[in-house]
């Protein structure tokens, strides 16, 4: 009799081992997932992941052509090359601006739509600059009065800032600013500072929040 419970003590624990190798070849068959997963593996991070850039202003005031040259280099942007009329934001390359009707931006914007058609010429005089930076990040280019200029600064930004944006510089709005896209917030379509001249500069009122508020599709190859 004892040598038949020294056997069955022996071997009754084979089944435990069978069933704990068995597991721990299932947990190391997830390890490489798990730390690919941990490390971002190839999967592309978008923009709109990515915390939304700061405001961007030239403090100086002066001729139009000057300023957007200065905001540009700035921003590390140059001329939209596109071999149709219209391309839109996401297929456009970073570093690169393009031009857009006030129309259009504010539709836009209103709806939240997660892409812009931009062309590389301005197509009518009061159009809408905007800059697709390294990043893919979008930036809306306008002009603001001088007394709005200081709280754009992300030092003295409260939480939400209601801006006027004009789409062309003047007397009463001299200094040029580029606002990130995903931080605009814009419930009413822009409007023609002269009713009767449609090329005319616009307004378009907008909240600037402290935070991305907006889904977006910003990509780049």
């Amino acid at each position: 009799m004892p040598d038949i419970v020294t056997r069955w003590t022996r071997t009754r624990p084979a089944p435990y081992l069978i069933a704990g190798l068995l597991l721990v070849l299932t947990l190391m068959s997830l390890v490489p997932a798990s730390l690919d997963a941990a490390q971002g593996g190839k999967s592309e991070v978008f923009p709109v992941q990515k915390a939304a850039p700061a405001a961007v202003v030239i403090e100086t005031a002066g001729n139009e052509v000057e300023l957007r040259r200065q905001l540009r280099a700035k921003n590390g942007v140059s001329e939209l090359s596109s071999d149709t009329s219209v391309i839109r934001f996401s297929v456009a390359p970073t570093g690169s601006f393009g031009f857009i009707t006030p129309k259009l931006l504010g539709l836009a914007l209103i709806t939240q739509s997660p892409d812009l058609p931009l062309e590389q010429m301005p197509p009518v005089s009061n159009a809408y600059e905007i800059h697709k930076l390294a990043d893919g990040s979008g930036m809306l280019v306008g002009f603001v009065e001088a007394t709005l200029k200081p709280q754009l600064t992300p030092s003295q930004r409260p939480k939400n800032v209601r801006i006027g944006l004009y789409s062309n510089p003047s007397g009463k709005a001299p200094h040029i600013v580029a606002v990130p896209l995903v931080k605009l917030v814009v419930d009413r379509m822009p409007i023609r500072l002269d009713a009767k001249e449609p090329g005319s500069a616009v307004l378009f009122d907008m909240d600037l929040q402290s935070t991305a508020n907006r889904t977006s599709s910003q990509t780049g190859p």
